[in-house]
C-alpha cells in the first residue's frame, strides 16, 4: 500500500509530504505542531503547519474521511460557514509496516476558537446569548442548504467574534447529509440534538465550576430552538398582503436584509378576487452585507462587521465633495468605496502594531476603533473624530493589551 494524498489545491500534497504520516498524530513530534486550543472530539486531532498554512489533521477511517472531505467541499460550494477541506491521507504505514488509520486535513480557522476555550475565563449571559444567536444562524443556513448536521453541539462549532457579536462555522461534517430539501421532521430531529447537546455540555462545564452562575444550562439548550423557531419562520414565511400594497413586500425583503439575508428567487401570487397578493421568499441567502461590502470594496468580512463597515463607508461618502446620488457626473460609489479604504480604512487599522492585535482580523479592528470613537463621543458630548479616537486608543487601551500579553513573573 503507498501513501496517497486527495487533495482540492495542487499545490498541498507538496507540503503535506513533509509531515510525519508514518506516526500516530499522538507520536508527532513537537517540532511539526502548532499550539492551538482544541476542542472536545471523539478522534484524534492535531494542529500543524504545512508550508505558511497551519491545519488540522484528523484521525478516522478511510470511509468516513473520505464522505467527510466531499461533504466540506459541498458546504464551501453552498457558501455555508465550515472548515475549508484541504485532503485526505491514504495508505499510512507506521516503521513497522503496519497501516494507521487514514487523516482528513482542513484548514485552521484564523481568529477561531473553541467554546471550551471560550469559558476558560467566565462568560457572562450576554455572551452566551450571542453564541446562541451564532449557532441558531448557522443551523438555518444549514437547514435552508438542505444539510442535516445529525450532531449540533457547541463542541462541533468554532466560533469567530463578529463586530460585538459572533460569527458560528461547522467544524464536524462526519454525521451529515446533504439533502435536495428537508422535511420538518429532519429540521426537528437536529434541533432536538442541539438541544439536548448543548444542555449536557453547559452541565459538563457547570460542573467543573467554568459556567457563571446564572445560566442555566437547561434553559439555553432550549433557547436554541426558540432563536432557531423565530429565524426560520422570518425566513420562510408567507405573507398575504392587500393588493397594491407592494411596499409591504419591499418592506419585508429589507427586514431579510437586515437579518443579514437575500432573497434570490420570490413568488408572488395575486388571489383570484384579486382582493390580496401572496409573497413567499423562495429562496434566501445569507450574507447579503458581506457581498455588498465585497463587492464596493473588496474587503471580506463576517457578516455583522460588513454591516458595520458599511455604516461608516456611507457616513464618509456623505462627507464627500464628489458625493451625489443620481448625478452621472458625481464619482460612482465604487470609486469613493476604494478612496475610503485607501484613505481611511487601511491607515486606520496599520496604527495598531500587528503584535497587538491578537486574533483579531483588519474588519474586527476596525470596529473595535469605531466604538471607542462612539464611546469617547458620548463622554464628550460631540463627535471626537476617527484620528483623535485612534490616538486615545493607542495611549489609553493599548497599554493595558501590553500587559495582559506579558507572561506571568515567576
Amino acid at each position: 500500500m503507498a501513501l496517497q494524498i486527495s487533495a482540492t489545491n495542487p499545490e498541498h500534497p507538496a507540503l503535506l509530504l513533509e509531515l510525519p504520516w508514518q506516526l500516530p498524530l499522538e507520536q508527532w513530534p513537537e517540532e511539526y505542531l502548532v499550539p492551538l486550543p482544541r476542542g472536545i472530539s471523539r478522534h484524534v486531532v492535531r494542529y500543524a503547519r504545512a508550508g505558511d498554512e497551519v491545519i488540522a489533521v484528523k484521525e478516522l477511517a478511510e470511509r468516513p474521511a473520505l464522505r467527510e472531505y466531499q461533504l466540506l467541499r459541498d458546504l464551501d460550494r453552498l457558501a455555508i460557514p465550515a472548515v475549508d477541506a484541504l485532503a485526505v491521507v491514504t495508505g499510512r504505514l507506521d516503521a513497522a509496516g503496519d497501516p494507521l488509520e487514514p487523516v482528513l486535513v482542513t484548514r485552521h480557522l484564523g481568529g477561531s476558537l473553541p467554546y471550551r476555550s471560550m469559558f476558560e475565563t467566565t462568560l457572562r449571559p450576554a455572551t452566551m446569548h450571542r453564541l446562541m444567536d451564532a449557532l441558531a444562524v448557522l443551523l438555518v443556513r444549514l437547514h435552508l442548504a438542505g444539510f442535516a448536521w445529525g450532531d449540533c453541539s457547541l463542541s462541533n462549532t468554532l466560533f469567530r467574534r463578529d463586530a460585538g457579536a459572533y460569527a458560528a462555522y461547522l467544524v464536524d461534517a462526519e454525521t451529515g447529509d446533504l439533502h435536495p430539501r428537508l422535511s420538518d421532521g429532519q429540521r426537528d430531529y437536529d434541533l432536538d440534538l442541539a438541544r439536548v447537546n448543548i444542555s449536557g455540555e453547559l452541565l459538563d462545564l457547570e460542573a467543573s465550576g467554568a459556567l457563571h452562575p446564572s445560566v442555566d444550562p437547561v434553559e439555553f439548550g432550549t433557547e436554541i430552538c426558540a432563536r432557531y423557531g423565530s429565524l426560520w419562520q422570518e425566513l420562510t414565511r408567507t405573507s398575504v398582503y392587500p393588493a397594491g400594497k407592494y411596499h409591504y413586500i419591499e418592506r419585508r425583503i429589507r427586514r431579510l436584509n437586515d437579518l443579514g439575508f437575500d432573497v434570490a428567487e420570490m413568488q408572488i401570487e395575486h388571489a383570484s378576487n384579486g382582493d390580496t397578493v401572496t409573497f413567499v421568499p423562495k429562496v434566501v441567502d445569507a450574507g447579503h452585507h458581506q457581498r455588498q461590502l465585497l463587492r464596493l470594496t473588496g474587503l471580506d468580512a463576517e457578516e455583522n462587521q460588513a454591516r458595520r463597515l458599511l455604516n461608516d463607508l456611507e457616513s464618509w461618502m456623505a462627507t464627500q465633495d464628489d458625493y451625489a446620488p443620481g448625478d452621472p457626473l458625481g464619482a460612482r460609489p465604487e470609486v469613493l468605496a476604494h478612496r475610503w479604504v485607501r484613505e481611511v480604512f487601511r491607515p486606520t487599522v496599520r496604527a495598531v502594531p500587528v503584535e497587538l492585535r491578537g486574533a483579531m482580523d483588519p474588519a474586527e479592528i476596525y470596529h473595535e476603533l469605531l466604538e471607542h470613537r462612539w464611546y469617547l463621543s458620548e463622554r464628550a458630548q460631540h463627535d471626537i473624530g476617527l484620528d483623535t479616537a485612534v490616538e486615545d486608543y493607542l495611549v489609553n487601551i493599548l497599554p493595558r493589551a501590553r500587559e495582559s500579553l506579558q507572561p506571568p513573573a515567576d
